[in-house]
């Protein structure tokens, strides 16, 4: 969230976004695709399953979002 305001990237709302920034998991590290390593636990097989599905689910949201916006654009034309 650049201004910390809860919108988002690009305003469309939280959980919109990659997971990557100070708000990910209150640790000041995102929950992109570094978790796990560094200073932070490993995770058992079914918890890192957990975390994929959770990061396929927010993708999927992101890719909806930009499929939403493309479709506004072109009926701008």
């Amino acid at each position: 969230m650049p201004f910390r305001d809860r919108t988002g990237p690009m305003g469309y709302g939280p959980r919109t976004g990659r997971g990557m920034g100070p708000c990910g998991d209150g640790f000041g590290w995102g929950g992109g695709f570094g978790r796990g390593f560094g200073w932070r636990r490993s995770f058992t097989k079914k918890e890192e399953k957990e975390l994929l599905d959770e990061d396929v689910e927010d993708l999927e949201q992101e890719l909806k979002a930009i499929k939403e916006r493309l479709a506004e654009l072109k009926e701008q034309k």
